[in-house]
Parts: structure tokens; sequence; C-alpha cells
């Protein structure tokens, strides 16, 4: 199996703040999950002047991480607002997209490892992910994202039963 990412290679990954020279190679990562997938909500591919303005709206307050692997972005994940009240401030929301030939094989928990550990140090309390669930798998959304968040200590605090639709 062709992988971008090799398991005895692991040492060489480098967790690092995005800049905005990552921004093409970090859209390029997300795109298929909004044109092949119901994992983001999005119908369209973002421009690269919109996606890049994410990044920098995202990184004056929280992390936007970046995983390289021999000068290659394989993976983000990102904090943002989990609700723009003040009393939220002590709570942030996480994303990740990984490469498509990078999953499974050990560069999420890094990611999100890392960036836990920065928003801990930000002062922040709780750390959720809002993920799309199908009521069964299907070639568009998988249980994968569920099976990810559990295993990184995540449980199930609430449901929006099929409040998207793409």
């Amino acid at each position: 199996r062709n992988t971008a990412l090799q398991k005895a290679s692991m040492n060489d990954i480098r967790i690092r703040t995005a800049t905005a020279a990552d921004v093409p190679a970090m859209l390029d990562i997300y795109a298929p999950y909004v044109t092949d997938t119901a994992v983001s909500f999005e119908y369209e591919v973002p421009s690269l002047q919109e996606f890049g303005g994410r990044v920098s709206r995202t990184l004056a307050r929280y992390p936007w991480l970046a995983a390289e692997q021999n000068g290659k972005i394989l993976g983000y994940a990102y904090a943002s607002a989990f609700h723009p009240r003040k009393a939220y401030q002590w709570c942030a929301e996480a994303s990740i997209y990984l490469a498509q030939n990078a999953r499974g094989q050990g560069l999420g928990p890094l990611l999100y490892d890392r960036l836990e550990d920065l928003l801990k140090r930000q002062g922040v309390l709780l750390f959720y992910a809002c993920i799309a669930r199908p009521q069964k798998e299907d070639e568009f959304l998988t249980f994968a994202s569920i099976r990810f968040h559990n295993r990184m200590g995540f449980h199930i605090a609430g449901e929006f039963p099929r409040c998207g639709f793409k």
C-alpha cells in the first residue's frame, strides 16, 4: 500500500504552527472532504483567499497546526470558538483533516495531543468536536470520526439529528 506516512518514520513528523505558505497544501487536503464526503457541511471548496483568511483569523486566538513530513503537509488540526458568547471562552471546538493517504497511521493522535496541550496552556478547559454521524455508513460518511474521537477520550455530549443535508 502506498501511503504518505510511513509508521517507521513517525519521528520524521513535525507538528508546527501553520503558516500562510501551508494554505495551498491544506486546502488540497480539505477539498476532497467538501467534494467527495459529507464530513464537511460546505457545498463548495473555499477559495485560496477565503481559506487563508480562515487560517489567519483562527491564529489570532487559537492554534492551527500543520503536520509535516519531509516538507510535505500531511494534515492539520485547529481550534475555534465553541460559541461566541463570553462565558464560552473556556472551551473550544477542534477540527482535524488528514490527507487521504495519511489516515489511519497515527498522525491524528499526534495532532490532537499537541492541539490539546496548547489549548490547556491557553486556559481552555473543555475541548469539543462537532462530528457528522450517519444513521448508517456509506461512501460519503462513515463512523471513522466517531471511532477516532472515542479513542482520543471524547464521548457523545449531545446530538442534532438530521441537522445537515448534503
